[in-house]
């Protein structure tokens, strides 16, 4: 039993096992990777530059023209929100105008026979109009017809 316990252990350090340096030279990177590597850190490197520069020229911007910014803010307000009803007009009346195309394009494909997607449901739906509204036209008779057989007995 102690011979099967000493045969499973880890040889020793100093003799027969991989070194570290073997160990280092068995995962080392291949040039590829080196170079993805190194691009990485250089492209990362100068976003990083021009992240910075960009949130000090923001700051530096905002410290030097606030002044200007509070002194003509009573027209710039007003101005802005004309500017802001102008386009978001503008760009609903652009919108409604793609819908309106969009659905005459389809109602066209669908008067055509061409069967545009979404075209078995509004048949369906219009099915179902259709039966709904001669069940209440039937029922409605009836219910007219039997009323006047009742004002005239004789009719």
């Amino acid at each position: 039993m102690a011979e099967t316990q000493q045969s499973h252990r880890s040889p020793p350090r100093g003799g027969g096992g991989p070194t570290v340096l073997r160990r280092f030279q068995e995962n080392a990177p291949n040039s590829t990777q080196l170079v993805g590597i190194l691009t990485l850190l250089v492209s990362g490197g100068i976003l990083l530059l021009l992240t910075g520069l960009t949130l000090t020229a923001t700051v530096l911007g905002l410290i030097f023209f606030a002044p200007l910014i509070i002194i003509s803010s009573p027209v710039w307000v007003p101005v802005g929100a004309v500017l802001f009803v102008a386009v978001a007009g503008f760009l609903s009346a652009c919108g409604f105008g793609v819908a309106a195309a969009v659905m005459a394009s389809w109602l066209y494909r669908y008067l055509r026979g061409l069967h545009p997607p979404g075209s078995d449901r509004f048949d369906y739906a219009r099915s179902r109009l259709v039966d709904t509204a001669n069940h209440v036209k039937d029922y409605a008779g009836g219910y007219l017809h039997g009323k006047a057989k009742d004002a005239a007995p004789s009719a």
